[in-house]
């Protein structure tokens, strides 16, 4: 369903929207971080391994955003948001099977999928509803949604070091994970709660299985024939590189080079993400009035230049300012980088076109602990943050050249 622009903004079909939002992220960040990294370590990982373990939920989202949305085109937003949350709910609660890395990572692979639809869909829907201020709306949905992350980092952190303290037990981390899994089903609930309000098909006639094929490869060739698009999806999935190192190895240093705890860990990934709540949609909005380009330029070098000061030091009030500055850097560039991919998209509908700005973000999630992990068994944290940071300046540099800045949209 594709709402008509207006005056009047279905602010029930995006309350509904944010508070499934909220509840699928405070479950899956449960699950994640800075759980997912010490639970790898637990059970034996490498570093190398535990970027793996990390990443490779985002390798489902690469494979199968575009499909997610392109399904969501054509039988409508509703239908594979309820999908998406059955699989919030649910898959936590295998977590408590896991006593090896290797069926860690086959669960992480599954837990995926959550995501992998939900991601697309939900957005196709904000920027369906969103009419001229894509930036504001689509931020605001995003920052909100966030919250779920800042309470699960701190929550998760807190509870590891609570009941397992500087070694917790295998059972500690199973614990953790049951909540997660009720905090998940949660989602399902809400869903039938808010049924009525949610985006929908109005046709009742289903399209034949090679109209849907067809619809698919169409806009799908619309989006990767455009090569502004895919630069500007590249930038955010360039930036989710060093977000995907964070996730996976900042615990780690945090814990073993620093001397601090996990508690720390989840109050710096804490408060990364309240950089993204206050500031993103401030900074859609500007975006929405002075251009895209400037903000995903200058957020792209915040990122990339306090990404590679993190090993230089194990100040904990010196890492928060760094964390304070990568986060504000990012709020930048996630900002605007779907609503000008939305307005440069020639597909017919949202859902391919985030879709496929989805995959790319999720290559970068999930590039960014794996690489990360086999550049720290060459090389100490300083080099290897480096190599991350110089391809951050140079896709900043490539998108300055060949991108043109979107049309104003207010």
């Amino acid at each position: 369903m594709k709402f008509k622009s207006s005056n009047k903004f279905p602010i029930y079909t995006f309350i509904a929207l944010v508070l499934i939002g909220f509840s699928t992220r405070l479950s899956y960040s449960l699950a994640r971080n800075p759980i997912l990294p010490l639970f790898a370590a637990a059970l034996g990982a490498s570093p190398s391994i535990i970027g793996l373990v990390v990443g490779i939920s985002t390798v489902t989202g690469i494979l199968f955003k575009a499909p997610a949305g392109a399904l969501s085109d054509i039988y409508g937003r509703r239908t594979i948001l309820f999908i998406s949350t059955l699989i919030f709910g649910l898959v936590p609660f295998t977590y408590l099977l896991v006593n090896n890395y290797i069926l860690l990572i086959v669960i992480r692979f599954i837990h995926g999928f959550a995501t992998a639809i939900y991601g697309p869909v939900a957005m196709a829907s904000i920027i369906d509803i969103a009419g001229e201020r894509k930036g504001q709306w689509t931020a605001t949905f995003s920052s909100i949604s966030t919250i779920g992350s800042i309470i699960s980092a701190p929550l998760g952190g807190g509870l590891l070091y609570i009941l397992g303290g500087s070694n917790p037990s295998i059972e500690v981390f199973h614990f953790i994970y049951f909540i997660a899994g009720c905090i998940g089903s949660i989602s399902i609930i809400l869903v039938f709660a808010s049924w009525k309000y949610l985006p929908h098909k109005e046709s009742s006639t289903s399209p034949t299985m090679g109209a849907v094929i067809e619809k698919f490869r169409k806009d799908l060739l619309a989006v990767f024939r455009d090569i502004q698009v895919l630069l500007i999806s590249s930038m955010e999935a360039v930036q989710n590189l060093t977000v995907g190192a964070l996730e996976a190895f900042l615990p780690y240093y945090i814990i073993s080079i620093a001397g601090l705890s996990s508690f720390h860990a989840g109050v710096l990934w804490g408060l990364q993400l309240t950089l993204l709540i206050l500031f993103r949609p401030l900074m859609g909005r500007f975006s929405d009035v002075y251009g895209r380009k400037p903000f995903i330029t200058f957020g792209m070098i915040f990122c990339a230049s306090s990404f590679i000061l993190y090993p230089i030091t194990t100040n904990f009030l010196i890492l928060c300012i760094l964390t304070i500055i990568f986060g504000l850097g990012e709020a930048m560039v996630t900002s605007s980088t779907a609503a000008m991919v939305a307005e440069k998209s020639k597909a017919h509908g949202y859902g391919v076109s985030m879709g496929v700005f989805g995959s790319l973000w999720d290559i970068g999630h999930a590039s960014g602990p794996i690489i990360t992990g086999i550049l720290l068994e060459k090389f100490n944290y300083m080099y290897s943050f480096g190599i991350i940071s110089l391809i951050l300046f140079i896709f900043t540099i490539l998108f300055q050249m060949y991108v043109e800045e979107s049309e104003k949209s207010t």
